[in-house]
């Protein structure tokens, strides 16, 4: 049986990961990722990319997004966490409204709005939980009601 506090945990672990996001804050985002050996386990998969592996690639893409990203903002729905022993599996949709830099200092670019669904594993460590993988894809057909009812 998986315990509340060990949900609770991932749960802040996982916000913790959008909020670096949302907040370009590279160093809380780099801590978040598994590290040493089991650094070069990681992986990401970022909507439209090939699979990064390793923690220095990984990490390489998101300096390279928050450099060219303007403003970003998560709105996650159907969030779901599972903890068996010591690895967590969160799902999620992420609504994502993002801007580029505009053609203007000191202005924001167009805001571009995105559905994503995104898979984040977790291991445990004596640190706390920490990404071992993020795969994010876009998603491309609306859900048809009438598949839920079957």
């Amino acid at each position: 049986m998986t315990s509340r506090v060990d949900l609770e945990a991932v749960e802040q672990a996982n916000t913790a990961f959008y909020e670096a996001m949302e907040g370009g804050d590279f160093e809380t985002l780099s801590d978040l990722w598994l590290t040493g050996d089991e650094g070069d386990g990681v992986t990401c998969v970022h909507p439209g990319w090939p699979v990064l592996t390793g923690r220095g690639e990984v990490l390489r893409s998101y300096a390279l997004i928050m450099a060219n990203t303007e403003y970003i903002q998560f709105f996650l729905t159907d969030v779901k966490i599972s903890v068996n022993g010591d690895t967590a599996l969160v799902t999620c949709t992420e609504n994502i409204l993002s801007g580029a830099p505009s053609e203007e200092a000191g202005e924001l670019g167009p805001l571009v709005g995105q559905l994503v669904v995104a898979s984040n594993l977790f291991r445990r460590t004596p640190d706390g939980w920490r990404l071992w993988s993020h795969h994010a894809s876009p998603v491309l057909a609306e859900r048809d009601e009438d598949e839920d009812e079957d």
